[in-house]
């Protein structure tokens, strides 16, 4: 994979997923890239915070803003393994991102089920990058739990 790519940065993201289902926690991942920089990974913290807001979107917005010292992600792309939700798509809005690029698609809690029009309008959106690995990651997750149930 070429560095800088897409597929680098959601390489990325898969890593911080990676992490999350080793803690026992959805695995989804994230990553927010500046002019090429890394300056935020996350993954999902629900269950060790007991939080429902700790997405990995989430975690990886509040850093960023925090890295960047502002409220807004202009000039930033968001990586993440799986199609945000509602609320993480809002929070996106409200960060004015610049882009958001995901893996997997969420046909159940995704937020283009309710319309795609919750993002901030300038917001530029790539999908399906990596969606296989990004899949299979979940999948195995699920399965794993079904199985210890």
């Amino acid at each position: 994979m070429e560095p800088g790519s897409d597929e680098y940065y959601m390489k990325m993201a898969l890593a911080e997923a990676e992490k999350a289902a080793a803690r026992d926690e959805v695995p989804v991942g994230a990553v927010v890239v500046a002019g090429g920089t890394v300056i935020a990974r996350a993954h999902n913290l629900t269950e060790t915070l007991n939080d429902p807001t700790a997405h990995a979107e989430m975690q990886a917005i509040t850093a960023a803003t925090s890295y960047l010292g502002g409220k807004y992600l202009t000039g930033c792309t968001i990586y993440v393994t799986v199609e945000p939700c509602v609320m993480c798509a809002g929070a996106l809005a409200w960060s004015q991102v610049t882009a958001l690029v995901w893996g997997a698609s969420d046909p159940k809690k995704g937020y283009t089920t309710t319309g795609a029009g919750i993002l901030h309008p300038k917001t530029e959106v790539r999908t399906g990058v990596l969606a296989g690995k990004c899949s299979d990651i979940m999948k195995k997750f699920f399965r794993k739990k079904r199985d210890q149930a």
